[in-house]
């Protein structure tokens, strides 16, 4: 009696073994949980898919890192609503296709003068007072290292411009000036944040002073703008010494995530600002 009363207890156990295996087994099977995405990831791909290829292959965000690069993405327009709301963004695109008016000149632009941190190559060269700042704190590090920076060209107006680029047809011709020189109101020294080094030649890259902005530039919100065997993007011939005032956090924000190119950030923030 007592053996049939053990013999069906333990079938009983044998059964709820058999029905926590199975439970066990099922929900190992299982597929797993499939992630929704935010709709700022969301926003993301659409944004991405606006890109151009060279571009594309440029932005270093991966399924993995995208989170962070959208949390990156916010502090930089964060940061650009501290800006002065009265004037373009130090972010703004300006390019073939991006243009400002004819009218338009930024707010209380600073003259650069003789000084003891930098050269000039000529007088009367204004810029916009968060460069000018950008621009001593540059030339004063650049100084600590032995190299006294020299300011070849700044602020340009829309009608200095299209002198310049007239001159540039009249000389080369309208092909050889589309690639050289900007159309009046496409310049980025219309915005006030641009500056040209040295001595505006294609060997500046080899000089101790370009070589020195080349390395350090970026640590005081520098950012090249036309870099070497980027023609196709940015629609000018490589400028070893034209660089854009863009801040610290850009520049930082540039070299993480865009491979350093400074167009397809402008582009990637534009186009971002322009998406719902």
């Amino acid at each position: 009696m007592t053996r049939k009363i053990l013999l069906a207890a333990f079938a009983i156990a044998g059964i709820f073994c058999l029905a926590g295996c199975e439970k066990k087994a099922y929900a190992q099977s299982s597929k797993p949980i499939v992630k929704i995405p935010s709709a700022e990831e969301e926003k993301f791909s659409r944004v991405f898919q606006k890109m151009s290829a060279r571009a594309k292959e440029a932005i270093c965000v991966t399924e993995e890192n995208k989170t962070e690069f959208i949390k990156d993405l916010y502090a930089i327009l964060e940061e650009e609503k501290t800006f002065r709301p009265d004037d373009k963004s130090l972010f703004f695109l300006i390019d073939k296709k991006h243009t400002v008016s004819s009218s338009y000149a930024p707010k209380d632009l600073v003259s650069l003068k003789k000084n003891s941190l930098f050269d000039l190559n000529k007088a009367g060269m204004k810029i916009r007072p968060e460069a000018y700042s950008a621009l001593n704190e540059m030339a004063q590090a650049a100084l600590n290292d032995g190299i006294r920076l020299l300011v070849s060209s700044a602020y340009r107006s829309y009608s200095y411009q299209e002198n310049l680029f007239n001159y540039w047809v009249s000389v080369d011709g309208l092909e050889e000036a589309e690639r050289e020189s900007a159309r009046p109101g496409t310049s980025q020294h219309q915005l006030g944040t641009a500056v040209d080094f040295g001595s505006i030649s294609d060997d500046f890259d080899k000089t101790q002073m370009g070589q020195w902005i080349y390395k350090n530039a970026a640590d005081y919100g520098w950012s090249l703008s036309f870099p070497k065997g980027y023609e196709d993007v940015t629609g000018y011939r490589w400028e070893c010494w034209h660089f854009r005032y863009i801040g610290k956090n850009a520049c930082r924000f540039q070299q993480k995530w865009f491979g350093g190119i400074q167009q397809f950030m402008l582009e990637f923030i534009d186009c971002w600002k322009n998406t719902n």
